[in-house]
């Protein structure tokens, strides 16, 4: 019986190779903070009014002034994004978001759980695993070996 499970899992793999599944995860969870990120802006990286406010009242952090957040908030849901869709400092990247998420769940919305945990589901593969063949980190490592 685990000969049939053993093929079976072969089959999947070549369907569904590791550069695949790492890919997928790098633009899913991209996505959820890139689009997060553009709600807090105007234009190009021009931060709303109302970003502040939200800092200031619903997104509280501690040690952190709001307007700091904010900033930091923002600009990190627009830069690490865009490196993960390219796969360039795809462990450093998702270790940020990751911890993003961490600081979310802890102190502004800890009822959220099952979401933050998917976010996790998907960064943890690329901490652990890096961006994959098809990203630029493996471009880059090819060329300087």
């Amino acid at each position: 019986m685990s000969g049939g499970n053993s093929a079976a899992s072969a089959g999947l793999m070549r369907l569904l190779p590791e550069p695949l599944l790492l890919l997928v995860a790098r633009l899913g969870i991209a996505s959820v903070f890139f689009l997060s990120g553009r709600t807090k802006v105007q234009g190009l990286l021009t931060i709303k009014p109302s970003t502040y406010v939200l800092f200031r009242s619903e997104y509280v952090l501690p040690l952190i002034p709001s307007d700091l957040a904010a900033h930091l908030a923002t600009y990190a849901e627009h830069l690490f994004p865009i490196l993960l869709v390219l796969g360039l400092l795809t462990r450093p990247a998702a270790a940020a978001l990751l911890g993003m998420t961490l600081v979310i769940e802890i102190f502004v919305y800890p009822d959220a759980w099952p979401t933050h945990l998917s976010w996790a589901g998907l960064l943890l593969p690329l901490i652990a695993h890096g961006g994959g063949r098809w990203s630029l980190d493996a471009l880059l490592q090819r060329q300087y070996r």
